[in-house]
């Protein structure tokens, strides 16, 4: 199988430094985004000139085409461009400060909008490509506690599947990877957190304990590289794609729930309809 060349933001943790490594250890090439380059050094010692660390906040548009051209320029071609950069936002729809939500979207869903954006004409005129946007199980499901951040995942689903129609004809593939609870640093130190109000505090308290029960159950992101490798390597790589074991569990309770309410509830929609 030819080698491909990767374009990953958020390389310095979590999921992108593992599928940076994954495909770097099979003799693929990466161009890796981060805010500190620093932590990257270890993989430029360790592959050298297969690696292009390119220093980025994926809120600054002009910054990100600007490393998307740089990344072309230096390996001459784009076949997988992984949209990773993100973090959560915790906090009660009522408990969000305006900057706070306007953050979370600029970084989850404009950061990934940017980039993608910006590595399209090169996708389009070599004919192939494909796009992995890093959703979650949050893309299509909804807990208490982070709305902020669904509400970001939400509107990436969105674009993408949207995208995915739209580049068909282009020979792009576009696949939005949902991961359940990974041990990743997405609660952790990366996690911004809203100021709490009292009367939020029993729910609080469940939120809580509901993330300590998944921690308990988290999937370990190392192991996560072999299953992107599979989608990325796909003759024919799925719109959407579960990572962990959680999530179709949740996604069908959630569906059947929501058909079941909407069948219900079908008789007012045809009376809205009004023939």
């Amino acid at each position: 199988m030819a080698s491909k060349t990767w374009f990953i933001t958020g390389t310095s943790r979590g999921f992108g430094r593992e599928w940076a490594i994954a495909a770097l250890e099979r003799g693929d090439r990466v161009a890796g985004t981060a805010r500190d380059l620093r932590t990257m050094d270890d993989l430029v010692e360790r592959f050298g000139d297969a690696v292009q660390p390119i220093e980025l906040d994926v809120t600054d548009r002009e910054a990100a085409f600007a490393a998307v051209a740089a990344a072309h320029d230096r390996f001459g071609r784009l076949d997988v461009v992984v949209n990773n950069a993100g973090y959560g936002q915790f906090g009660m729809i009522e408990e969000l400060s305006e900057q706070e939500l306007r953050d979370q979207m600029e970084t989850n869903l404009f950061g990934a909008l940017w980039v993608t954006q910006a590595a399209l004409p090169f996708l389009r005129e070599q004919g192939s490509g494909h796009f992995l946007q890093v959703s979650s199980i949050g893309g299509i499901s909804a807990f208490n506690g982070i709305g902020a951040y669904h509400a970001s995942k939400w509107a990436l689903e969105g674009f993408s599947q949207a995208l995915a129609q739209e580049v068909a004809d282009f020979g792009i593939h576009v696949t939005l990877i949902e991961p359940g609870g990974f041990s990743t640093d997405w609660g952790g130190a990366s996690a911004k957190r809203a100021e709490p109000l009292e009367a939020y505090a029993a729910a609080h308290a469940a939120s809580n304990e509901r993330r300590a029960r998944g921690a308990a159950a988290a999937g370990d992101p190392t192991a996560s590289a072999a299953a992107v490798l599979k989608v990325v390597d796909a003759d024919e790589p799925p719109l959407r794609c579960f990572f962990g074991r959680a999530p179709l569990g949740i996604a069908e309770a959630d569906y059947a729930s929501r058909l079941e309410t909407w069948r219900a509830w079908q008789p007012v929609a045809e009376l809205a309809q009004g023939d």
